[in-house]
C-alpha cells in the first residue's frame, strides 16, 4: 500500500460520530499512500464511508484518530492559519455541482473567491486568472463570468466547480463523486476534462465513486471500501481482470455489459449493507458473502498482499479459489 514519492499518506485514520448517544466509527483504520501524479479510485456502495474519507483528508472534519500527511506535513498538527495555507494545494470537488455553488454570486466571484481568501488584492490579476481557468475547463468567460449558477446546466456547473478547485493550482484534488449527478453523456465530458486537467496542471487525484465502471479508465489504482474499511486494493487493470474479494466481484457484476445479456453476469450482491452502529463480527461482508464460513464470523481478515501490489481483506480470496 505504500507508494514511492507519496504526496499523501494516510495512516490508521478513523472517523467517529455520535448517533443518539451511541459512538460509532464511520471509517476505521484506513492506511494508504497516494503517489504524486497518481489517480486513486475509491469505490463502494452508498454509506460505506467514501465521502467521509475524502472530507477527513482535507480535515473537514479532522479524523478522530490517525495521521494524514500531505507533502511531508502532518495536517493534524497544523493550526488554523497553517491549514489555510495547505488548502491552497489541497482542494475538493463536491458531489452536487449546483448546491456547492453560491446561488447569489456571479461565476467570476465564485471562481475568484479562493484568490480573495488567499489575499490576492490585484483585481486585474484575479480576473486574468479566472478567465484563464474558465477557458481551461471549456467555459467561455465572456458569457459566463457575469451569470449566476442557476443559469447553467449541471455539466456546466461542474466545470465551474473544477475551475474553482484549479484556481489555486493545487497538487491534489479530492473528487467526491463529481459525475454521479450528471447525465451519462455529460459524465464522459467531465471525466475527459479531469484527465486533461490532470496532465495540464500535474495533478494528483483521489476519485470517489460508487460506480466501478466510471473509475475503470481514469484510475491508476482502485481501492474498494465496505462499511468503513478497505477490502481490496490493486492496479486498475488487475482489479477488473481478477477481483479477489467477493464484494469487488459483486460490484463488477453490476456493470452493464451488452455482451453478457442473457448470460450469468457473476455473483450479484444480495441483501443490504449493515448499519455501522452495529457491524457484523469478524468479516464485515460475511452477512452478504456467498463464500462465508465459520472463520469469517470469528476472525476479522487481515488486509494482506496476495500478489505484488494486490491487497485484500478476505480469508478465502477468489483468486486463491481459482475463481
Amino acid at each position: 500500500m505504500n507508494a514511492l514519492n507519496a504526496l499523501l499518506s494516510i495512516e490508521d485514520m478513523t472517523v467517529e460520530y455520535t448517533n443518539q448517544g451511541q459512538r460509532f466509527a464511520a471509517i476505521s483504520d484506513i492506511t494508504i499512500d497516494i503517489a504524486e501524479g497518481e489517480t486513486l479510485g475509491l469505490v463502494g456502495e452508498s454509506g460505506c464511508g467514501k465521502s467521509t474519507t475524502g472530507r477527513a483528508i482535507i480535515q473537514l472534519p479532522a479524523p478522530t484518530m490517525g495521521k494524514v500527511t500531505f507533502e511531508g506535513r502532518d495536517l493534524s498538527e497544523l493550526n488554523h492559519e497553517e491549514m489555510r495555507q495547505v488548502r491552497r494545494r489541497l482542494q475538493i470537488i463536491f458531489q452536487d455541482p449546483v448546491s456547492s455553488l453560491n446561488p447569489r454570486r456571479k461565476v467570476k466571484d465564485i471562481v475568484a473567491e479562493p484568490l480573495v481568501i488567499a489575499g490576492m488584492k490585484d483585481a486585474a490579476e484575479r480576473e486574468r486568472r479566472v478567465r484563464e481557468v474558465l477557458e481551461a475547463v471549456g467555459v467561455d468567460p465572456d458569457t459566463a463570468m457575469d451569470r449566476r449558477p442557476h443559469q447553467f446546466s449541471g455539466g456546466q456547473c461542474q466545470r465551474i466547480c473544477v475551475a474553482r478547485a484549479l484556481i489555486m493550482e493545487p497538487k491534489l484534488i479530492v473528487c467526491d463523486e463529481p459525475v454521479s449527478a450528471l447525465d451519462v453523456s455529460v459524465q464522459a465530458q467531465i471525466l475527459n476534462l479531469l484527465e486533461d486537467m490532470k496532465e495540464r496542471y500535474g495533478l494528483t487525484l483521489l476519485f470517489i465513486s460508487h460506480d466501478l465502471a466510471v473509475v475503470k479508465n481514469i484510475s491508476d489504482r482502485v481501492a474498494v471500501m465496505y462499511l468503513g474499511k478497505f477490502c481490496e486494493l490493486a492496479d486498475s487493470a488487475r482489479i477488473y481482470e481478477a477481483p479477489a474479494h467477493p464484494y469487488t466481484a459483486g460490484l463488477m457484476a453490476t456493470i452493464p455489459d451488452l455482451s453478457t445479456i442473457g448470460a450469468d453476469a457473476g455473483p450479484a450482491l444480495i441483501g443490504e449493507i449493515p448499519s455501522p452502529l452495529n457491524p457484523p463480527s469478524g468479516c464485515r461482508f460475511r452477512t452478504r458473502c456467498p463464500h462465508a464460513q465459520e472463520r469469517c464470523a470469528a476472525e476479522e481478515p487481515e488486509f494482506r498482499q496476495i500478489e505484488s501490489g494486490h491487497h485484500v481483506a478476505c480469508h478465502f480470496p477468489l483468486t486463491e479459489q481459482g475463481s
